[in-house]
């Protein structure tokens, strides 16, 4: 049996990509899961700081009656990737001992973790670091201003914030008070 360079080359890459595709789970639904699944896994934090960021972007933007919050937006995934990409080595420090802070801070005010909190110590813990962010002293206050900064950014750039918060509506013509000069 001969083998010809096209059957060859055709093999030999087919071997190479086999390891680069994972089977797929069963059904569409297990399809969606693994996809939503890489999309969600951390590239910069650990899975506990992307926990924590996750959750205190939700609280500066929750979900209300007019648009979904941060999470559903993806802030902390925006965040987490911005960071794994970036160069500036401070920066990334910055947001690793910021949100160490944080559980500091929690620590301190209600002796555990701000995970392990109630919805109200999480609140608390976001309004004192907040209460300081005029004049900030503690790094948990100085690391308030960095995530507020960011996660509004990340959440205005995002499909919720431009279209269901700010309801966005593309390049149409506008009509009424304000829809600019008509040159006709």
């Amino acid at each position: 049996m001969t083998v010809t360079r096209r059957e060859m080359l055709a093999a030999t890459a087919a071997a190479l990509a086999a390891p680069l595709v994972a089977p797929a789970p069963a059904g569409a639904a297990g399809a969606a899961q693994a996809a939503q699944a890489a999309r969600m896994a951390p590239k910069f934090f650990t899975a506990p700081e992307f926990a924590l960021l996750d959750e205190l972007s939700d609280l500066i933007i929750p979900t209300d009656a007019h648009s979904p919050g941060a999470r559903v937006a993806g802030v902390a995934t925006f965040i987490d990737f911005r960071l794994s990409e970036s160069l500036d080595t401070d920066q990334q420090a910055k947001w690793h001992s910021g949100l160490a802070a944080v559980d500091t801070l929690s620590q301190e005010l209600h002796g555990k973790a701000f995970l392990q909190g109630t919805p109200e110590q999480r609140l608390a813990v976001l309004t004192k670091m907040a209460a300081g962010e005029k004049d900030a002293k503690t790094l948990a206050e100085h690391f308030f201003q960095q995530l507020k900064g960011w996660t509004v950014r990340a959440y205005y750039s995002s499909k919720v914030g431009i279209h269901a918060d700010q309801q966005y509506k593309g390049n149409v013509y506008q009509r009424g008070d304000y829809a600019g000069y008509d040159a006709t």
